[in-house]
């Protein structure tokens, strides 16, 4: 039962963890399209600026719940939460990839 339950917690904890980071970056998505539509954008290197810094900030995340709840980090539990974090990222990804087909 103990087992159960911290693979659900840990596909739950890891899927909070995709869908804010999906959400953190859709929102520098439309702040760099708003700029890119005003001429801000100089070059091509700059379509979407501080991507780094926020993987980054994924990262830290996974390492914080990685330390503070180390029991989701065994056996099952641990593909759990990285399962967790595809399918709440990709969630984003969709969600972002239906609102430019319902524009077009």
């Amino acid at each position: 039962m103990t087992n159960t339950l911290l693979t659900i917690a840990g596909f739950i904890v890891g899927g909070l963890i995709g869908l804010a980071f999906g959400a953190i970056q859709n929102v520098a998505l439309r702040r760099n399209e708003k700029r890119h539509k005003e001429g801000h954008l100089k070059s091509g290197w700059m379509v979407m600026p501080g991507s780094m810094t926020r993987v980054a900030f994924l990262m830290i995340a996974l390492v914080l719940v990685q330390i503070g709840m180390p029991m989701l980090f065994e056996g099952l539990s641990q593909w759990m939460v990285s399962a967790g974090v595809v399918l709440g990222y990709g969630w984003m990804l969709y969600v972002e990839y239906r609102r430019k087909v319902q524009t077009i």
